[in-house]
């Protein structure tokens, strides 16, 4: 008997129409789960978390993509909508009552943004539209993943695409099939897991179940993963914190009739890499799909997770997915 599958709530920050997005809706489609797609009308590459204010946003239904790219709603439910908005905007549209009024009825299990054009390493952290939006959701109580293809060549992406199932599947498998805290209906959670800083003293309720503390906080939105996955992918994973790498001479000057400017331009920058021990850079150079278990939470909020739970997950793995992630 097939077991069955919650609904995914799917966003990106390349736009609706972009290939790594439509290729990911196909496959996640092909095996059977649930869509509903909230994502921008638009590129919001590099965006963040960047979120617009009093500012209407127009949405759209787009059902001449799910006939373009071939999807049976009959067979497996999927609503594809776009949104004029950030990728931010669309989960907080989404998941503060816009899924409830485009697709009444459906609560999702959790989010999955991308799959990106191009690597979210290191500090792209901070700038990625992609985790952004994953992080976004984890505010709002969803267990997230971002995903991205580490070329900025689409040829290949089907790699990063697979990856991206597998840990899709992964993690359901280990979810509620629906988001328990979506909304965070009890507030603060006195979970065991979170950070005591600025107390001296730790707290040490996880030390007996390491692993059932790490799926909690997934579960809860207050870890997020982060998939980053390289055309020679050979198959492997890591396990990652992020790493260390540095955009340099991206910066372009020039001359105009109308004054000077200054055009930061990725694809003209070189990257400097400093190995690290367990870094997604590192993962990715070796051709390993990166699987990087993110704190949601700023480290100085008091939802922080605890920093030696959070170094836990990242040594205790099984054939690199984290243990916490392999169901039993």
């Amino acid at each position: 008997m097939t077991q069955r599958k919650g609904w995914l709530l799917l966003t990106n920050d390349d736009g609706i129409e972009a290939v790594g997005f439509e290729l990911l809706v196909k496959a996640l489609h092909k095996v059977g789960y649930p869509l509903a797609v909230l994502a921008p009308s638009g590129n919001h590459s590099a965006t963040g978390m960047r979120i617009n204010l009093m500012k209407p946003m127009a949405f759209r239904e787009r059902n001449d993509l799910v006939e373009h790219w071939g999807l049976d709603a009959h067979t497996t439910p999927v609503h594809l909508f776009e949104l004029d908005g950030t990728p931010c905007d669309t989960m907080i549209v989404a998941l503060d009552g816009g899924l409830s009024h485009l697709v009444p009825g459906v609560h999702p299990q959790m989010v999955v943004s991308g799959v990106n054009l191009g690597p979210n390493l290191s500090q792209d952290s901070y700038h990625s539209g992609t985790m952004g939006a994953a992080r976004e959701a984890g505010l709002y109580g969803v267990p997230a993943l971002a995903a991205s293809f580490t070329s900025f060549d689409p040829e290949g992406m089907e790699q990063a695409v697979q990856a991206t199932i597998d840990a899709v599947e992964r993690a359901t498998a280990v979810l509620p099939l629906e988001a328990q805290n979506l909304g965070r209906p009890n507030g603060a959670l006195d979970t065991g897991y979170f950070t005591s800083w600025p107390s001296a003293l730790t707290d040490d309720r996880w030390l007996a179940h390491p692993e059932a503390s790490l799926l909690e906080a997934f579960t809860n939105g207050d870890m997020m993963l982060n998939v980053n996955a390289p055309p020679t992918w050979d198959g492997q994973w890591a396990t990652t914190r992020l790493g260390v790498r540095w955009y340099r001479n991206a910066v372009r000057f020039s001359d105009t009739e109308d004054g000077a400017t200054a055009t930061f331009t990725i694809g003209a920058a070189s990257v400097d890499h400093s190995p690290v021990v367990a870094g997604d850079c590192d993962a990715v150079e070796e051709d390993k799909a990166s699987l990087s278990c993110l704190a949601v939470w700023p480290q100085s909020h008091p939802f922080a997770l605890d920093e030696d739970l959070l170094a836990h997950g990242l040594e205790e793995t099984v054939e690199g997915w984290p243990r916490w992630l392999v169901k039993g």
